[in-house]
C-alpha cells in the first residue's frame, strides 16, 4: 500500500499525523486508513480547505450592514454561498463563493466601496488543519481548580469538614443563579412573542441543589397553553373570518406559519433554533439534534460563556429535578456526598472527564447511585420512591406520560431520619457497598429502595406485551450496569456504560474502600502531608502503584453475565430459573468454552470431569404448568461434559419413586434451586499439537478474500474461526513437545460481579509455548464463548 503524506514510518509501526494515533503494522494500518475517522477527517480536512479557496476576508464596513447588503455586492464577481459575520460588533465577514475563480475575481479588483466606505478586502487566513484536544485543557483547567482545593481543604479539622469545602468551592454562587435566571427572564420574553403563553421551565444541574460552575442550563420550552391558544385562535378566525384572535396576537406570531397540533419536533425545534440564532442577543453556536434520545437545540451565550440546551418533550426531567430538590431538602448530608463523589469519580475518570477512557457515568446517574446507597443504610438516610409516594396527599399526585411520578412537594412532609452516621463514615460506606455490589445480576430500583434480580427483566410478560400501555411493558436496556430511573422505569440511566467502565468503577470503589480504613483518611497529619480527602481525589499515577496480590501472573480468563447478549429463549429460561439463574447460565457457559476447546481450536479432551454439576431441563409439556424436571443426564449434555456411559438417555422411574406428587414437585425444585444456585467448579484436561493461535488473522484476511465468508471480528463467527484453525492445521508443523493443560472452571457472584472464572494450569512449559497461547486466549476465548452463547436456542 502506497503510504499518503499523513503517514509517517517509524521504528515501530507507523504514525497517522492527521488522527495523531500510532499504528502497529500494516494490516492495522489499513483498516485504520479505511476507518470512518480518518474517512471523517479527510473529508472535513477537504470541506476547510475548499472555504479557505473559495472565501474572501471583508472588513471596514459600517457596523448597521447586514448580511444581504454583502451578499448582494459580492454577487458581481459570481454565486455567493455564504456570508459570515461577527454580528456582535460587526467588524468583519467572510464571504464565501461557490466557486474558487470567484473568489480570485473579487481579490484582483484593486478597491471595494460599500455605502460611502471603502472596504478591505483580504485572502482568507490559511490555517494548518489539527485535531481538536479540547479534553487536555479542559483537564488543565480541573487541574488548577483542584490543586487550589487542596490546599483549603488541607487546613480543615476533619472530613466532615473538607466535604463542605468541596460544597463550598464548586456550587453555584448567588450572582451565578442571578444571571441564569436573568437569562431564563430574556428567553421567556423572546419565546413569548412567537409562542404565546409558552413557559420556558428550568431543570437540571442548574436548579436541582447540585449544580457547578459552568453547568449547562437545561430548558423546557412548554408548548401546552400556546396550542390551547392557537388551537383557539382558529376557532376565533372561523367564526369571525378574520386571521386574528382577540388580543391580536396571532396575526404577527410564527402560529401562523405552523400547527403545533400536527407539527413534528424536529420541525418545532428548528423554529426555536432560528428564534435563537436571529432573536436573543449573545446566544451563538445554534446546534439542533433532532435524532437524539430526547431532541434538544444547543446554544450558547457569549457574554455569559455559558452552554444552554431547550428540549420541548421533557416532563419527566422537569419532575426528577424536583424529586432531587427533594431528597436534597430531606437529609442536608446528601449534597455533600454527592458533590465529593462526582468529583472524586471525574479525577477517577470515571464520570464527567470528556478525555476519559470509553462511555463515562453521567451526574445524574452519579446521584442516583448515592440515593439508592443512603436508601440501603441502616436505619435507611432517605426513603424510597414507593415510600415518598405513601406520604404524598391527593393534591399531590402526578402522572406523567402514565409514570406515577407522585412524592410530596415539601420536604417537613417526610419524617427525618434516624440515622446519625457523620459525612466521613457514610463516604467510606458507599465505597464499601459498591466495592461488593453485584451490577451484572442486579438491578438499581430507588422506586423499591432495593436491588432487584436481573431475572426480572429478562423476560417481558406476555400479558404486560399485550397491554395497552406500550412504555410500561418495554423493558429497560440491559448492561454491564443497571440503574432504573426512579419514574421512567423502562429507562436505565447507566445504559450507555460498557463493562470496562463498570470494572474501572468497581476497581476504584475497592481502592477508595481500602484508602478510608486508614489513618491517613480519617485525621489529619500533624505533619503538614495531605490526609482526608486529598489523596481521595488523587489521580491515577499519583496514588502509587495498584495493590496487587503476588507478583506472578495469574492465568484467569472471566465471562461475565451480559444478559444484553443473550437470546430470547435463554433468557425465558434464565428468569424461570430464579436465585438459580447462575447456575443454569454455568452450564450454558461450560458448554460455549467446551466448543471453543474441541471444534473451534481443535484440543483435545485427555480428561473431563463434573462434579455435581445440576442443570434445569424445562419440558415443553412442563412449561405451562410451571414445573422443573430434574434429570442429570441432561445437565451433562447442556454442560457438554457428556458421561462415557449412557450419554443423552433418561434414568428410568423405579417402582417406589413412581410419578412426582405435587410434594414431590415442590421438594425437587428447591434442591434444584440449590443446586442452581451453588454449582460446583467444572475441570477439563486439554492437549494442543499445533500452533493454532499464530498467523489467525492474515489466515482469516485470505479466506475473507475469497469471497464466500461474511467480514465479521474476530471471534465473532463460529464457521470462520473453525475454519481458520483448520488451514493452519492444515498448513503447520506439529508442536515439538505436547501441550497439555488443565482448566477449572467456577461461577461467582454475590460479593462480587457474576462471571465464570476459568483458571488454568499448564502442566509442563518449558519453552514458553503456553503463554503465548493463553495471551491469545485472554481476548479470544470470552469473545468466542459470547458469540456462541448469543445463538444458543436461537
Amino acid at each position: 500500500m502506497e503510504l499518503d503524506k499523513d503517514i509517517q514510518t517509524m521504528q515501530r509501526g507507523f504514525h497517522c499525523s492527521l488522527c495523531v494515533v500510532n499504528i502497529p503494522n500494516k494490516p492495522s494500518l489499513e483498516d485504520h486508513v479505511k476507518g470512518k475517522k480518518h474517512q471523517h477527517l479527510l473529508r472535513l480536512r477537504a470541506q476547510r480547505k475548499a472555504q479557505e479557496e473559495n472565501g474572501v476576508f471583508v472588513s471596514g464596513f459600517k457596523p448597521d450592514t447586514s448580511q444581504t447588503d454583502l451578499k448582494e455586492y459580492f454577487t458581481q464577481f459570481g454565486p455567493v454561498s455564504d456570508v459570515i459575520m461577527d454580528k456582535d460588533k460587526g467588524v468583519y465577514a467572510i464571504v464565501e463563493f461557490s466557486e474558487p475563480q470567484n473568489a480570485q475575481a473579487a481579490l484582483a479588483q484593486l478597491q471595494h466601496q460599500l455605502n460611502g466606505l471603502k472596504l478591505r478586502v483580504k485572502p482568507r487566513e490559511r490555517k494548518e488543519f489539527k485535531l481538536a484536544s479540547k479534553g487536555k485543557r479542559d483537564s488543565k483547567n480541573t487541574q488548577i481548580s483542584l490543586d487550589k482545593l487542596n490546599l483549603e481543604i488541607c487546613k480543615a479539622t476533619s472530613v466532615n469538614e473538607q466535604m463542605q469545602k468541596v460544597v463550598e468551592s464548586f456550587e453555584l454562587k448567588d450572582n451565578e443563579k442571578k444571571v441564569r435566571d436573568l437569562l431564563v427572564q430574556l428567553l421567556q420574553e423572546v419565546f413569548t412573542e412567537f409562542f404565546p403563553d409558552c413557559q420556558i421551565v428550568p431543570f437540571g444541574s442548574s436548579v436541582n441543589t447540585f449544580g457547578i460552575h459552568s453547568c449547562d442550563l437545561d430548558l423546557f420550552l412548554d408548548l401546552e397553553n400556546t396550542k390551547v391558544f392557537q388551537a383557539r385562535a382558529k376557532s376565533s378566525e372561523v367564526e369571525t373570518g378574520e386571521n386574528q384572535s382577540e388580543d391580536c396576537r396571532s396575526e404577527d406570531s410564527i402560529l401562523s406559519d405552523i400547527d403545533l397540533s400536527t407539527a413534528s419536533t424536529a420541525e418545532v425545534l428548528e423554529l426555536v433554533a432560528v428564534i435563537l440564532r436571529k432573536c436573543v442577543p449573545g446566544v451563538h453556536k445554534v446546534q439542533t439534534l433532532s435524532t437524539a434520545r430526547l431532541p434538544v437545540v444547543k446554544f450558547s451565550h457569549r457574554e455569559l460563556n455559558l452552554h444552554g440546551d431547550i428540549t420541548i418533550n421533557n416532563r419527566l426531567a422537569v419532575r426528577n429535578t424536583r424529586f432531587l430538590q427533594l431528597c436534597s431538602g430531606i437529609d442536608s448530608r446528601l449534597r455533600p456526598l454527592v458533590y465529593t463523589i462526582r468529583l472524586w469519580a471525574k479525577q477517577k475518570q470515571l464520570a464527567g472527564n470528556l478525555s476519559g477512557p470509553g462511555p463515562l457515568l453521567n451526574n445524574y446517574a452519579l446521584t442516583l447511585l448515592v440515593i439508592f446507597y443512603l436508601q440501603n443504610r441502616d436505619p435507611p438516610v432517605l426513603p424510597s420512591v414507593n415510600q415518598l409516594k405513601n406520604m404524598a396527599c391527593e393534591e399531590e399526585e402526578c402522572i406523567i406520560e402514565e409514570w406515577d411520578c407522585t412524592f410530596p412537594s415539601q420536604p417537613y412532609s417526610v419524617p427525618p431520619s434516624k440515622n446519625t452516621e457523620d459525612l466521613c463514615n457514610l463516604l467510606s460506606g458507599f465505597f464499601t457497598f459498591y466495592s461488593k455490589f453485584d451490577f451484572s445480576a442486579s438491578v438499581v430500583s430507588l422506586r423499591d429502595g432495593h436491588v432487584l434480580p436481573i431475572t426480572d427483566f429478562l423476560q417481558i410478560d406476555d400479558e404486560a406485551a399485550s397491554d395497552s400501555k406500550p412504555r410500561r411493558s418495554s423493558a429497560p436496556k440491559l448492561g454491564p450496569m443497571n440503574v432504573l430511573d426512579p419514574f421512567e422505569l423502562n429507562h436505565n440511566v447507566a445504559g450507555n456504560l460498557n463493562e470496562r467502565t463498570q470494572k474501572n468503577f468497581k476497581r476504584e470503589c475497592c481502592e477508595a474502600e481500602k484508602y478510608c480504613r486508614s489513618l491517613q483518611y480519617q485525621r489529619k497529619s500533624t505533619k503538614g502531608k495531605s490526609w482526608g480527602l486529598v489523596r481521595l481525589f488523587a489521580l491515577p499515577c499519583e496514588s502509587g502503584p495498584r495493590s496487587q496480590v503476588g507478583t506472578e501472573k495469574v492465568m484467569e480468563v472471566s465471562i461475565p453475565f451480559k444478559a444484553a447478549i443473550l437470546p430470547e429463549p435463554l433468557r425465558a429460561q434464565l428468569a424461570l430459573a430464579g436465585n438459580g439463574f447462575r447456575g443454569l447460565w454455568f452450564a450454558k457457559v461450560c458448554s460455549a468454552v467446551h466448543m471453543v476447546f474441541q471444534d473451534i481450536l481443535k484440543c483435545s479432551p485427555l480428561e473431563e470431569t463434573q462434579a455435581a454439576a445440576v442443570c434445569q431441563n424445562l419440558d415443553k409439556t412442563d412449561r405451562d404448568e410451571n414445573e422443573m424436571e430434574v434429570n442429570n443426564n441432561r445437565s451433562v449434555e447442556d454442560s457438554g461434559l457428556q458421561a462415557k456411559s449412557e450419554t443423552g438417555k433418561k434414568r428410568p422411574l423405579t417402582v417406589e419413586e413412581g410419578p412426582s406428587t405435587s410434594t414431590d414437585v415442590q421438594a425437587k425444585r428447591q434442591r434444584l434451586e440449590a443446586d442452581l444456585e451453588h454449582p460446583e467448579p467444572v475441570h477439563w484436561t486439554w492437549t494442543q499439537r499445533k500452533c493454532v493461535w499464530a498467523g489467525r488473522r492474515k489466515v482469516r484476511r485470505d479466506l475473507l478474500k475469497t469471497g464466500d465468508v461474511i467480514s465479521k471480528p474476530e471471534g465473532g463467527c463460529v464457521d470462520i474461526e473453525s475454519r481458520v484453525t483448520q488451514s493452519i492445521v492444515e498448513k503447520e508443523e506439529k508442536l515439538q513437545d505436547l501441550l497439555e493443560f488443565k482448566v477449572d472452571a467456577e461461577v461467582v457472584g454475590g460479593d462480587e460481579s457474576t462471571k465464570v472464572v476459568l483458571h488454568f494450569h499448564p502442566s509442563q512449559d518449558t519453552a514458553g509455548v503456553f503463554q503465548d497461547f493463553f495471551h491469545f486466549l485472554e481476548s479470544f476465548l470470552p469473545k468466542m464463548a459470547e458469540t456462541i452463547l448469543g445463538r444458543v436456542g436461537s
